[in-house]
């Protein structure tokens, strides 16, 4: 919607949500959302064409196109409990916008949903008054965290789907101010759904091959960068999204895998199911693998031992958490008693416990004594990567900040405990380096041969 304003100052944009102070952040100097270039984008079109504000009847009423942009988490219990899209906030936003309404609206789905969502939202609208028109669209979005700004300014593609060509050409008009049209892609409403859905669960199919393929690399001495390379080269192939790690995070990946997995099975095609659930399994697997190595190459021990955690967010570039390979990976450090000391420049110390009281908690979120107490003793956080690692045992490399990689390790390697291990989740520091100044260095499918 920032983008929207900023490219179209024509165009009155006003960004409304029920939580006053999420609304309070937005129109502060420091931002909800870490996104490099957000800010400067925020600040210029804010106050212009841009607002925040949590008056959300007025705001409907106001409009003419309104999009839902909601959460879709993955359901926690009932039917599809832990597969299925939660669409709560989605019907909750379109009655909203029913009962608000007091003219014809074009109505965009940008929040990423399950196919034939827009059939129960076009029911949900039409039920309230019968004299106003809605239509309903399907824009998913395709943008990447950290490379957002980007990603909004030259996409791929706009994806537009609906089955009215007047409404569809009203949306594509406000894309045409700054992106071409033949970039702009018109289909029906069903495909425009699961195209999001099947992008998502593709590029993770990529992720966990290439990991698979890392825990082949460690037991037969390959190189798995050498192998994402060598095969990128193929041009049916392509070296985007080879790269191995500990594993894929984010909003969107694991929660549309899962999503879709459910509607295969909704649909009677469980071989499919199957298919891409391993995707998923793949990814818990690398992760799993990751803390165990860390364990049995400490002597098989971690108890009482410190491990520095650089990176808490799912990828550099943003302070998002959700679905972090790092809450996994401590999750199972601290169940072995290690004490974490964990350093991210951009994810707070409010934020790292949350997550990891949340995960910790279990299916009813309830934390026992013994797990409240490690998570209060076994887990600090540092101001730096370096104060992390001071008197360490360890160093796990959880995200691929820039900074790490300029790290002063022989400064690092003379205040850790020895040996001094560096396990590397992200295969982004000089592993030979390292060990030249004596660290015991560990990385994603990198054999000894």
């Amino acid at each position: 919607m920032a983008m929207i304003a900023h490219q179209c100052p024509d165009i009155d944009v006003h960004v409304v949500d029920l939580n006053p102070e999420r609304i309070a952040a937005w129109n502060s100097e420091e931002l909800p959302v870490y996104e490099p270039g957000l800010y400067d984008v925020v600040k210029q079109a804010r106050g212009r064409n841009l607002r925040f504000t949590t008056e959300v009847a007025a705001a409907i009423r106001e409009s003419n196109m309104c999009f839902i942009s909601v959460n879709t988490p993955t359901k926690t219990h009932g039917i599809g409990a832990g597969r299925a899209a939660n669409l709560e906030f989605v019907e909750k936003c379109a009655r909203t916008i029913a009962e608000n309404s007091d003219s014809d609206k074009v109505i965009v789905e940008k929040s990423t949903l399950p196919v034939r969502t827009a059939e129960s939202v076009k029911r949900i609208l039409s039920s309230s008054k019968s004299d106003i028109k809605f239509d309903v669209l399907s824009n998913p979005e395709f943008l990447a965290e950290g490379t957002a700004i980007d990603d909004l300014l030259k996409p791929d593609r706009i994806l537009i789907g609906g089955d009215n060509a007047t409404a569809i050409e009203k949306l594509a008009d406000v894309y045409k101010h700054w992106v071409p049209n033949d970039k702009i892609i018109r289909t029906n409403i069903w495909s425009s759904e699961l195209s999001k859905l099947t992008a998502n669960a593709f590029l993770a199919q990529r992720v966990s091959s290439i990991n698979a393929i890392s825990a082949l690399c460690e037991a037969t001495g390959a190189d798995v960068d050498e192998v994402a390379g060598a095969i990128g080269t193929d041009s049916r192939i392509g070296p985007r999204f080879l790269k191995s790690s500990v594993g894929f995070g984010g909003s969107c990946f694991q929660k549309d895998i899962l999503n879709l997995v459910y509607l295969c099975e909704h649909f009677g095609l469980p071989e499919v199911a199957k298919y891409w659930e391993q995707v998923v399994v793949m990814n818990d697997y690398q992760k799993r693998r990751f803390s165990t190595g860390i364990v049995k190459t400490m002597f098989n021990t971690v108890s009482d031992k410190k491990i520095a955690i650089w990176g808490f967010a799912f990828k550099k570039d943003t302070n998002d958490t959700r679905e972090s390979a790092a809450i996994y990976v401590c999750r199972d450090l601290l169940e072995e008693r290690a004490r974490l000391t964990i350093y991210d420049p951009q994810v707070s110390i409010e934020q790292i416990r949350k997550d990891l009281e949340y995960l910790m908690g279990g299916v009813d979120g309830q934390l026992t004594d013994t797990q409240r107490r490690v998570l209060n003793e076994n887990v600090n956080v540092a101001s730096s990567a370096e104060a992390a690692a001071h008197e360490a045992h360890a160093i796990a490399v959880m995200t691929e900040w820039d900074e790490f990689r300029d790290c002063d390790f022989k400064t690092i390697y003379d205040s850790m405990m020895k040996p001094a291990f560096v396990f590397d989740g992200r295969n982004i520091l000089d592993a030979e380096k390292l060990t030249k100044l004596g660290f015991e260095i560990s990385s994603i499918g990198k054999g000894e041969g």
